[in-house]
Formats: structure tokens, sequence, C-alpha cells
């Protein structure tokens, strides 16, 4: 904890939680197991982002490729994510943590969604953190949603098409009201995006490690944030 800067901490860090079941394997586990042990990482993360003072963590907790996914896993995911949210209730209520979800939520089952719904409703008026979960989620989706979303405000002639700016295009996200994220963490040593916040991470700093996120606790949360605060960010400037 010392050697983090607290007045140089990201405000939004976004993190793609990848290797549960490449955890299990190593293990010769079952794919579930991994996903079960990963909850735990998720937990340490959380506490750890609340004790340090982010302000905004996300989490790609299940992408909108995840639905190829065989049914059997998909329903343990689901089932994870329901019982994640009723115990995770009174540790986000005593520590100010409100809940929020992004991507086509609309097609989780019906009572994950209620369940979801019912947390973030709960956890409204809390303000110490934002908990933002990206179920259903997919970067290409979400910006398609948003054209979707404005050619027909166009249609019934509400807007002009000169009225479409950068910021106008960011206010039709799923993430309207967020800030983009400062940092955005990959576990499990993959170079790649996986269509998590296209339109947002244009000016985020990465961190990759090779850690699988079953693995991923304090130390090498707060590594990654060291990291960043070793970074000059000049956003396209000199």
């Amino acid at each position: 904890m010392a050697s983090i800067n607290t007045e140089n901490l990201p405000g939004h860090v976004a993190i793609i939680m990848d290797g549960n079941g490449r955890w299990a394997k190593k293990r010769r586990l079952n794919r579930i197991r991994g996903h079960q042990k990963g909850t735990d990482a998720v937990r340490e993360v959380v506490k750890t982002s609340r004790e340090i003072g982010i302000s905004w963590l996300t989490l790609y907790a299940f992408s909108e490729e995840n639905w190829k996914r065989p049914q059997s896993e998909i329903s343990a995911l689901m089932d994870l994510l329901k019982q994640f949210l009723k115990n995770e209730l009174p540790e986000m209520q005593e520590n100010g943590i409100r809940l929020h979800a992004i991507g086509r939520t609309q097609k989780l089952p019906a009572s994950v969604r209620q369940t979801l719904f019912d947390t973030i409703e709960k956890t409204a008026d809390n303000k110490n953190m934002v908990l933002t979960l990206a179920l259903s989620y997919g970067g290409r989706q979400e910006i398609l949603d948003s054209f979707l979303k404005i050619a027909s405000r166009i249609e019934r002639g509400e807007i002009h098409t000169a009225d479409i700016t950068e910021d106008f295009i960011a206010e039709s996200l799923y993430t309207t009201g967020m800030p983009d994220p400062d940092l955005l963490i990959r576990t499990s040593g993959e170079y790649r995006i996986s269509n998590f916040l296209l339109w947002q991470i244009a000016y985020t700093e990465i961190y990759i490690t090779p850690t699988l996120w079953p693995d991923f606790g304090r130390k090498e949360y707060l590594a990654a944030i060291q990291d960043y605060q070793s970074r000059e960010r000049r956003f396209g400037g000199a």
C-alpha cells in the first residue's frame, strides 16, 4: 500500500477477467471450478479497489460471444452470478458500493435479471464506488445498438445529422454517464481486447499479466496500478 500513490490513482479501472478455464484445466478440474474460484478474485479486487479509493471498477463478466459455450457451462455461470449478487449485497451496502450493469441484459435468464435489477435498485444511493458488470456485453454490439438508436431518432425527426458528435455518440452507448477507463487490465497473458469497450478505451492504458484470473489478487492488482502510475499519459499530445 505504501508504494501506491493515492494522489495518482486511475479513476476508472476495467478488467478482462480471463483464465478461469485454463486454471481449472491445469489442476485437472471441471471448468466450473475455475469460474467458482474466479469469484474469489472478484471479491478481492472489489475490496482492494474500495480500500485504496478507486471510484469506478468495470468487470467483463459475460461476453456476447460467451452464449456460444455449452449450455451446461452457461447455466452454471448464470447460477454463480445470481449467487454472487445475493451474497455480496450486504458487503456492497456496508461499503457504499453501487452496482451497475452494461450489455444486452435482456438476454439474461429472467431470475438472474430480477436479482440483478433488485441489487442495482437496492444499491442505487451508494456513493463510495461504482461496480459495473458487463453482462451479455460486446463492444461492436454496443456501437451497433448506439447507431440504431441514433438512426431511429433521426427518422422520427428528433435530431439531425449535424447534431451527431463524438460526445453525442458516447451518450448513446451503454456506458453513458461513466468516465472512460484510465486503466484496462487483462489477465492470462492474452494480447487482445476481445470486443470489450472498443469506443471507450481509445486512450486507456493497457496492462497485460500472465496471471490467470483465479490467481489474481491484491498483490497483482496493486502491481498493475503501480505500472499505471509509472506511465506518462499524453492523450496524443507532445
